[in-house]
């Protein structure tokens, strides 16, 4: 005997008690949803008449094989509730399911169903259109984002953080960058009766603290990479490196923009390549001065600088007596050491140079002959060790090393 508190399907007779969809238009037509989604009709029943949904609530969307086995009604009242309360919140949402899911049912639930789920897939795009994108450098340019990543604290004593205004937990000091960045935002609010300009106006100074905040982080990496903050407080302690010529330091002087798009390696490593360019000029120069002389092998460039400086001897010691002709009274100027022993073999202006130091013409030769000798050889790349007297004084030596240098007997380098 058929049970009278069952329910069946006019059309195939299935039982449909936990399920129906009943005619609101014909009396005694209930259907189960497999005839209904299909248009049957019976009787005078058709396809296009109002319907009214007959449930308990105790059927399941995803099959009984669904793990929780979470009814229809769970399942609605599961999407009501994350459009209240946003997606995230899962407590208030398990209060709004019923006492009977916790949270973690409710959040593992709506994730492996909705999202990872047949539904999910089918619903949510692989990729998202119009989704802003960044296209600045994703590694260390001036706009990159990797910027942005904290730096460690500085390794500075209390007294230092209260001169400099650090802060070492936040990385930050009292007065930075652009200080009044923050007045672009600390007034905006959203409103949901804002109209599109209103919005884009908000969006737009957002935009802008963004990227004072980048370049704000970007100086702050310049600092710590050129140590600037040690140089400030005078902690450098590192030796000065080797003093430059006057050509580099304007060199390095319009250069200096240079410094927010290298880093500090990179830009000394670039000064040095440069600074050996110049070097490999200055030879090459000399080679093809040389060459233009008919000198093919480095052994002769020494006889030939010696023969130039000989000839360039007697050149200025003509010059220097042809002015001298027809002087009198001159030659007591050097009384001290005009009878020593070599005085003959002096120009003028070494002449007075030995007088003036209060040295002998023969000790005066004797370092003028080392210096250049080792000069000719650090040239052509021999190492040398310097052979001058242990008795001459390093003021009598700077003299003559700086009268060599203007009487073009040796190079500015080497002095």
């Amino acid at each position: 005997m058929a049970d009278l508190g069952k329910k069946y399907c006019v059309y195939c007779l299935a039982d449909v008690t936990n399920l129906r969809l009943r005619c609101t238009e014909c009396q005694d037509i209930e259907l189960c949803p497999e005839c209904f989604s299909a248009g049957a009709e019976i009787g005078g029943h058709r396809r296009g008449h109002g319907y009214q949904l007959v449930d308990g609530g105790r059927f399941t969307l995803w099959g009984p094989e669904a793990e929780g086995g979470w009814t229809s009604r769970e399942e609605q009242l599961l999407l009501d509730a994350i459009e209240q309360y946003g997606f995230g919140n899962w407590e208030d949402m398990a209060a709004h399911v019923g006492p009977s899911r916790t949270p973690q049912e409710v959040m593992d639930h709506y994730v492996n169903m909705y999202i990872h789920g047949n539904l999910g897939k089918a619903c949510i795009p692989d990729s998202i259109p119009n989704r802003v994108t960044d296209h600045t450098c994703p590694s260390g340019g001036p706009l990159s984002p990797s910027l942005t990543t904290p730096l460690p604290p500085l390794d500075i004593s209390v007294a230092e953080q209260q001169q400099l205004g650090y802060m070492p937990l936040r990385d930050d000091y009292e007065i930075e960058y652009d200080q009044d960045a923050e007045t672009l935002i600390s007034g905006l609010s959203v409103n949901y009766d804002d109209d599109d300009v209103e919005i884009e106006m908000k969006r737009a100074h957002v935009d802008m603290y963004v990227r004072k905040l980048k370049e704000r982080q970007r100086r702050k990496t310049i600092a710590r990479d050129y140590n600037l903050v040690p140089a400030f407080l005078g902690k450098d302690k590192k030796e000065k490196e080797k003093e430059k010529d006057k050509e580099e330091k304007e060199q390095r002087l319009k250069l200096r923009p240079l410094c927010q798009f290298m880093a500090f390696r990179e830009l000394e490593e670039f000064f040095e390549n440069m600074h050996k360019e110049r070097l490999l000029r200055a030879k090459i120069r000399e080679l093809q001065r040389y060459r233009r002389n008919g000198i093919t092998k480095l052994d002769e460039s020494v006889e030939f600088e010696a023969a130039r400086h000989k000839r360039e001897k007697r050149k200025e010691n003509k010059s220097v007596n042809q002015s001298k002709r027809g002087e009198d009274g001159k030659d007591t100027e050097f009384a001290a050491i005009e009878h020593l022993s070599g005085f003959e073999l002096l120009s003028e202006r070494e002449k007075v140079l030995c007088n003036s130091l209060n040295l002998s013409p023969t000790s005066y030769l004797t370092v003028k002959t080392i210096i250049i000798k080792d000069h000719l050889q650090k040239r052509q790349g021999i190492p040398s060790k310097s052979r001058l007297p242990s008795y001459l004084d390093k003021v009598i030596k700077k003299r003559i090393l700086n009268f060599l240098t203007e009487s073009g007997w040796i190079s500015r380098d080497a002095s």
